[in-house]
C-alpha cells in the first residue's frame, strides 16, 4: 500500500516583469500604435502552425502533481473578463528532462495581463478558485500540434510521492 502523498505549499506572488523574467514575460496593455519592443512578447512559434484559441477551464482549486513543458515554441496564457488566475512554473533546464523541484515557484496572475512561457519552461496551470459550477475562459496562443507532439510531463506522485498547492 502507497502512502499518502505529502503535500508541499507554495506561497503564490504576485506576478511582475521582474519576478517572472525567469519564466517568461508579462504583457500589460499599451497604446495603439506604439512600436514593436521588448515589453512586447518574444515568440517563437517558427516550428509549426500557431493556434491561437479561447479554452474554457472547469478545474478549480490549486492543487497539482504534475508539470508540463513544450519545447519547441512559446506559449501564451491569459484570462477573459478579467479573472485572477494561478500557475506554477520552473525555469527551463536545458541540460536534464525534468523539473528542479527547489525552483518551482507560484503566481497570482490579475486579469489585466497576459505571461508568455519561454519555451521549456515547466508550468502547471491555469489553475483559479471560484463556485464549483463557474468557469474561465482563457486564450492560448501556442503551435498546432503543441499537445500533441510538444507535450512532457513529469508526475511528482510518482518521482517523489508528491501534490502541490499554491497559497
Amino acid at each position: 500500500m502507497n502512502a499518502l502523498p505529502t503535500i508541499q505549499q507554495l506561497q503564490s506572488q504576485l506576478i511582475t516583469p521582474e519576478n517572472f523574467q525567469p519564466y517568461g514575460q508579462v504583457i500589460y496593455a499599451s497604446v495603439d500604435g506604439k512600436n514593436f519592443d521588448q515589453e512586447d512578447a518574444q515568440l517563437n512559434l517558427q516550428n509549426g502552425i500557431p493556434r491561437f484559441y479561447i479554452m474554457r477551464l472547469h478545474e478549480k482549486g490549486r492543487q497539482f502533481h504534475s508539470i508540463t513543458r513544450h519545447i519547441k515554441c512559446t506559449q501564451c496564457l491569459g484570462s477573459l473578463d478579467g479573472k485572477e488566475w494561478f500557475m506554477a512554473v520552473c525555469p527551463p533546464e536545458n541540460e536534464i528532462d525534468e523539473p528542479v523541484l527547489s525552483k518551482i515557484a507560484a503566481f497570482r496572475i490579475p486579469g489585466n495581463c497576459f505571461i508568455k512561457l519561454e519555451t521549456g519552461t515547466w508550468h502547471a496551470g491555469p489553475y483559479f478558485d471560484h463556485e464549483s459550477d463557474e468557469f474561465i475562459d482563457f486564450y492560448n496562443l501556442e503551435l498546432s500540434d503543441t499537445n500533441v507532439e510538444d507535450h512532457f510531463t513529469h508526475d511528482f506522485l510518482k518521482s517523489h510521492n508528491l501534490s502541490f498547492e499554491m497559497i
